[in-house]
């Protein structure tokens, strides 16, 4: 499968049978991504919470294409109302779609609605894991600080494979969090994300590997450019 970062937290991940799932598409006011709005076909959207930088053009990607939007249920009912379709899921719970299985879990971090002009409610904040029909599995982590369900419960149970992190600091965790976090969660590759889009989350990448490699030297970190695509191989980490 393919993995294309769009910058800051919005990916698109393209199956071996061309099943196309884009994650927290802040496209068109994201200042590191030059890909069109229009460009993006996606199959299904997922999205980890409200705020602006990751809610982003969903609304009309969903529009365009006819893709329905998976969220927390409070989102959903936002999204209802907009006549937006929709896969409303909550925290622990999975569907279904393509013959992939979505597993919507935890992110410490806020959620409300702030894409319109008077803020609305939107649940909590959640990320989501992706389990592909030959086991494979990808968590996308969402906007989150710490939190110890990254050992026990993601790492322990889920067991992902490929794992995206925020590194940025001062909204989510930074590289040393983030490092830590990815030790507990043990994937063969972490994506770090969520940094260098905008001034306060400025960091140098290189910092974030390097606690990686102390922490786990088996753990590959691949560190992207925007708009830059990673193939991941499962049978290249058989043991």
């Amino acid at each position: 499968m393919e993995i294309r970062w769009l910058g800051h937290s919005a990916f698109e991940v393209i199956t071996d049978d061309d099943v196309r799932i884009l994650i927290d598409p802040f496209i068109s006011n994201n200042p590191t991504c030059d890909v069109p709005v229009e460009d993006l076909n996606p199959d299904i959207i997922l999205l980890t919470h409200g705020h602006s930088d990751h809610f982003g053009d969903a609304l009309e990607i969903s529009n365009n294409t006819n893709a329905p939007i998976a969220c927390i249920h409070e989102i959903s009912l936002f999204l209802a109302k907009q006549g937006i379709r929709n896969i409303s899921v909550n925290i622990g719970g999975s569907f279904i779609f393509r013959n992939i299985k979505f597993t919507m879990l935890e992110a410490k971090h806020s959620s409300d609605i702030d894409v319109v002009e008077e803020m609305v409610p939107g649940g909590t904040a959640a990320s989501f894991l992706i389990t592909f029909e030959d086991g494979t599995k990808i968590y996308h982590c969402g906007d989150t600080g710490l939190f110890g369900d990254m050992k026990d419960i993601i790492g322990a149970i889920y067991k992902p494979d490929v794992v995206m992190v925020p590194i940025g600091d001062k909204f989510t965790m930074g590289p040393f969090e983030a490092a830590l976090g990815t030790m507990w969660m043990n994937p063969k590759v972490v994506i770090p994300m969520h940094y260098n889009t905008f001034p306060p989350i400025e960091q140098d990448p290189a910092i974030f590997a390097n606690f990686v490699s102390q922490f786990n030297p088996n753990i590959d970190v691949v560190v992207m450019n925007p708009n830059e695509y990673y193939e991941f191989n499962p049978e290249d980490y058989q043991d």
